[in-house]
């Protein structure tokens, strides 16, 4: 937690920033190691260039908040209290100059808590992003990270197994869904990292399908899409399954895909291009003559957000380095047959990768 508030000091003195305003759950959370969802209520670090953070955190939580390890400075309020008026007086009091210049996180921040903000000392700050330093702290995982990804994944691996074990005949995607979330709520985990997808037949067509009442029937293609939060991480892992039977179409479609994810895996290593993994994976398929039915970007960066950076997108200029990760998960989607996609969660390596989920994904006709 030090180190990573020390890190953002030493981007505010670099970038000569009086003070920064984190409030996301998701990032205070990673400077703090305290999550919760605040709802409408305030919550944030103030973090200074020169001078020790601040805190703001209801009452009701405040106890949660020194358990997670905040050993700093801490302004507590009611509901009934309007907590700009107490850090008004706490940031005069630890920032003796006027503020000249706030780092805030743009894509979240609302406009009225910058007018706050604004109010602190100067009419005339400058407001800056914060978010791009915030995102590239959190693209390298440590170790601590790694291994809580890695427990993560095996609980979605988990997740998909309990899956396969409930399908029969005439079950529903929400019945197998039910029993996949109820499964995991007793091992422990209380949030999914997404609305989890279970998708029968023609359905399975949808990138983003929402399951229903839909039920099991011969010959169906069957795609599991779900991944778990553990002690604030995310997993995600897609596996894709014929029931009973699978035609000479399907296993085209399947192993399709599987030869564009394994040449992505192949490519990862310190070094690649992230965009030459999107284009790699990507010919397999076009070449194929599927090209059309592949229109989503390769992946996303994994962490505290199940999205995050690096997009895995072919525009991405960017290097892979040790301690990313992220997911690869090429798709082909044929609405009047259905859809195959395949995603593991991947670790960058010294020399090269490693799939965090590890559930075997070869063709697999469930009978």
């Amino acid at each position: 937690m030090k180190n990573r508030i020390e890190n953002v000091m030493k981007w505010l003195q670099a970038q000569d920033i009086d003070m920064c305003f984190v409030q996301s759950k998701e990032n205070v959370f990673y400077l703090t190691h305290f999550y919760t969802d605040p709802h409408e209520r305030l919550l944030g670090v103030f973090i200074f260039k020169e001078a020790d953070p601040i805190m703001v955190c209801p009452n009701m939580e405040i106890n949660q908040a020194k358990a997670a390890g905040w050993e700093n400075e801490m302004i507590g309020y009611s509901d009934h209290e309007d907590p700009w008026e107490l850090i008004k007086e706490r940031v005069k009091l630890r920032y003796k100059h006027s503020l000249n210049k706030v780092a805030v996180e743009i894509d979240t921040i609302s406009y009225s808590r910058v007018e706050k903000l604004k109010q602190l000392s100067n009419e005339d700050v400058q407001i800056v992003t914060a978010e791009d330093m915030l995102n590239q702290l959190r693209l390298i995982k440590d170790k601590s990270e790694i291994k809580i990804l890695t427990e993560a994944a095996k609980l979605a691996d988990y997740g998909v197994q309990i899956g396969v074990e409930a399908l029969k005949s005439g079950v529903t995607e929400m019945d197998v869904l039910a029993t996949i979330e109820y499964e995991l709520k007793k091992k422990g985990i209380r949030e999914m990292s997404f609305s989890t997808m279970v998708l029968f037949g023609e359905k399975s067509g949808d990138p983003h399908g929402n399951p229903g009442l839909t039920q099991l029937t011969d010959g169906d293609f069957v795609l599991f899409d779900l991944g778990v939060v553990l002690d604030g991480y995310c997993s995600d892992i897609t596996r894709t399954f014929v029931y009973k039977q699978a035609d000479e179409k399907q296993e085209e479609i399947y192993h399709t895909v599987l030869q564009s994810q394994l040449a992505a895996l192949e490519a990862s290593k310190p070094g690649t291009r992230i965009g030459d993994l999107d284009e790699i994976a990507r010919k397999v398929i076009t070449d194929a003559g599927y090209g059309d039915y592949f229109p989503h970007r390769l992946g996303h960066g994994l962490g505290i957000n199940v999205h995050e950076y690096p997009s895995m997108s072919h525009i991405n200029d960017n290097l892979l380095t040790e301690g990313m990760v992220y997911t690869i998960e090429p798709g082909i989607y044929i609405p009047s047959i259905g859809g195959v996609r395949i995603e593991d969660d991947v670790l960058i390596t010294e020399d090269g990768y490693k799939t965090l989920t590890t559930f075997p994904k070869n063709l697999t006709v469930i009978k």
